[in-house]
């Protein structure tokens, strides 16, 4: 419930800097967890990426600024960060449908979107098979893309990347350099800045890193490990989507500072049978 709490304190500040420069560190400070955790955590219960629900709260605001007020406009744009009123009329555009200077006339219709508040909800409609396991340090070696932190549009993005390994043949270059645990064909997210990260798929590794390869440190960590059965990646979203949604609230955990990884073992992946596994790394709450 602790949680709970501290995403609450982490929607308060975003209410209170609406017409100030929103910390993304000060949010995530808040939530007790990482920029990429606190973007990730969001994005999966709120159902939208976090940059769109602080613009369609500020374009809220300045719906109900620009009907009360006689202000000029380029003024509340200036409230709301926008020092383009061009870039101004788009983005409220974009959430109502109509310019700024149509919205002060009467009849008008626009859209208001209320602050989010998070509650606590244990859904328990099948079970989450996982246990928590202590791990050292250890190396990956592989390829890796960046990619900015959308839930939504990493699902189809990162497949893609998977796609890629097999088209161009790398995918047996990369299991043989397979030698320390966790053994499998791993995808990684780390190296997590503010809105961006790297996805690296890799393998666990004490080899020297070939040519043509990347490497990372995985850091000391404690993990909740969960089971994914079925198809991908239909299954994996899925696991993913719960154990956000529904088992880190009600766990007692939080989120550590550490990579999420996935450990793809061999076998048909589009099998309703196929197994896998999500590796969460976290901490107890407050620790």
């Amino acid at each position: 419930m602790k949680w709970i709490n501290h995403l609450n304190k982490a929607i308060n500040y975003i209410e209170a800097h609406l017409t100030d420069e929103i910390d993304l560190e000060k949010l995530a400070q808040l939530a007790c967890c990482s920029t990429f955790h606190f973007q990730r955590i969001f994005s999966y219960i709120a159902e939208i990426p976090l940059s769109e629900y602080i613009r369609r709260r500020k374009m809220s605001c300045a719906a109900f600024d620009l009907q009360n007020s006689s202000e000029k406009i380029s003024d509340i744009a200036l409230r709301y960060g926008y020092e383009s009123p061009t870039a101004f009329n788009r983005a409220f555009q974009t959430i109502h449908g109509v310019a700024p200077s149509i919205a002060r006339s009467e009849g008008t219709r626009l859209k208001a979107y209320p602050p989010i508040s998070f509650t606590l909800s244990i859904k328990g409609e099948t079970e989450l098979n996982y246990r928590i396991e202590n791990k050292s340090a250890f190396k990956i070696v592989g390829f890796s893309e960046h990619f900015q932190v959308d839930v939504q549009e990493n699902f189809k993005a990162i497949p893609m990347f998977w796609g890629k390994m097999g088209q161009e043949g790398l995918m047996p270059q990369l299991v043989s350099q397979m030698s320390c645990q966790p053994f499998g064909v791993l995808g990684v997210s780390t190296c997590m800045d503010g809105e961006t990260f790297d996805y690296y798929i890799a393998v666990a590794s004490d080899n020297e890193t070939p040519s043509g390869m990347v490497d990372a440190i995985v850091p000391d960590s404690k993990w909740a490990i969960f089971e994914s059965v079925g198809a991908l990646p239909d299954a994996l979203q899925d696991l993913q989507r719960r154990i956000i949604t529904e088992w880190l609230p009600s766990s007692g955990y939080e989120y550590a500072n550490a990579p999420d990884i996935e450990v793809y073992s061999e076998g048909n992946q589009q099998s309703e049978e196929y197994r896998c596994e999500v590796w969460l790394p976290i901490k107890k709450g407050d620790d």
